[in-house]
């Protein structure tokens, strides 16, 4: 199995950037706009990318400010059966993300494509939680 991880150092307070990566709206900022999403254990939020996908993640843990957890129902055949995790600690008005996509199959060229564009939204994340503007699917070049 491999997992794809990225560590962050957001410029923001724990409970903005927990509100990112939970809520609607928040996730709409930096990932994909077109979403349907809640912040309730065993939801599943539908993230589309345009005709080509159309992701499920099932929320599987939510700990206030510390973790975010989804597994992906549906999707890629290669997502499918995979977990998402947001590990979120507050450090002096900063907040430290590890975010991690784990139990991939295998490194393939698409798990390569994919591990760019998360760091890629990363950034976005990062951006809109300091900011308030991402750069979600629509509106970037990943």
């Amino acid at each position: 199995m491999a997992d794809i991880k990225h560590f962050v150092v957001i410029k923001a307070p724990v409970n903005t950037v927990y509100k990112a990566i939970t809520e609607q709206e928040g996730i709409a900022g930096w990932w994909s706009r077109d979403i349907i999403a809640k912040p309730e254990p065993g939801f599943v939020n539908e993230i589309k990318f345009g005709d080509r996908y159309h992701n499920k993640m099932k929320i599987t843990k939510l700990e206030k400010d510390k973790v975010v957890g989804w597994e992906c129902i549906g999707g890629d055949r290669e997502w499918v059966d995979t977990s998402i995790s947001f590990e979120l600690e507050e450090k002096n008005g900063k907040t430290e993300l590890m975010f991690t996509h784990a139990n991939w199959a295998g490194q393939t060229l698409f798990y390569a494509n994919c591990n760019f564009h998360w760091g890629g939204y990363m950034k976005s994340l990062k951006d809109y939680a300091e900011t308030g503007k991402g750069k979600p699917n629509h509106d970037n070049e990943y």
